[in-house]
């Protein structure tokens, strides 16, 4: 056999076996409280389960390899397509995709293997996960994942244990440690070498970077 066919080959049958070890997700639907029916991808994978809220131009497909990368180590994974994304269809109520994140939780809350829920938000779905924090009950979010988020009216009500990240010459840089300031504790700012915004980082040299300070900070106790 020829060298290069059968580097193909090895690389097939690496691939196929990655493929073959790589844990389902389920595809679940649930309603918001304002009508709206969100899809999402459900990766099990212990009773600590992370909500992931995707940026604008981006969808619950786009956070695969983080899923994977979570669920390796221990995390489930639940990963939503906001209103007007894939097949989730819009509810009554105009800028409520924070709703969305809200419903995901209480379908979560049902669910009897799920002990803690945690929450991460990049850019677009950044500021609903904030939103949603501000609006939800006390201890319904355990941390919160702020991913080069979009700013809100009120970061003085967030609630839980909060991690901002952000590229250190991002154009949003200076809005985001504005939040982070007024923002009550527990909390962390980590800066990210580099530019990239949101879940841009992850097309970068920066990617194993980003997602270590993610997987450690919700493995902490």
């Amino acid at each position: 056999m020829l060298p290069s066919i059968k580097k193909l080959v090895t690389i097939f049958f690496v691939c196929s076996l990655s493929l073959a070890n790589a844990k389902p997700f389920q595809s679940v639907s649930f309603a918001t409280n304002d009508g709206a029916t969100i899809f999402a991808n459900y990766y099990p994978s212990g009773n600590h389960v992370v909500i992931l809220a995707h940026g604008a131009i981006f969808n619950k497909e786009s956070w695969e390899k983080l899923s994977r990368e979570l669920t390796d180590n221990g995390l489930s994974v639940f990963a939503i397509d906001f209103r007007g994304y894939g097949q989730s269809t819009a509810g009554n109520k105009s800028n409520g995709k924070y709703l969305d994140i809200l419903g995901a939780i209480n379908y979560l809350q049902t669910q009897p293997d799920i002990t803690k829920i945690s929450v991460l938000g990049a850019s677009m779905g950044g500021g609903a996960a904030a939103k949603a924090s501000i609006h939800s009950k006390a201890g319904d979010i355990s941390k919160l994942i702020l991913l080069s988020p979009m700013p809100v009216s009120n970061p003085e009500k967030l609630k839980g244990n909060i991690l901002y990240i952000v590229s250190k010459k991002e154009s949003i840089a200076k809005t985001i440690k504005q939040q982070f300031k007024k923002t009550p504790d527990p909390k962390i700012l980590v800066e990210i070498e580099g530019s990239a915004h949101a879940q841009h980082i992850f097309k970068t040299a920066q990617a194993k970077n980003l997602t270590k300070i993610i997987v450690d900070f919700l493995k902490e106790d």
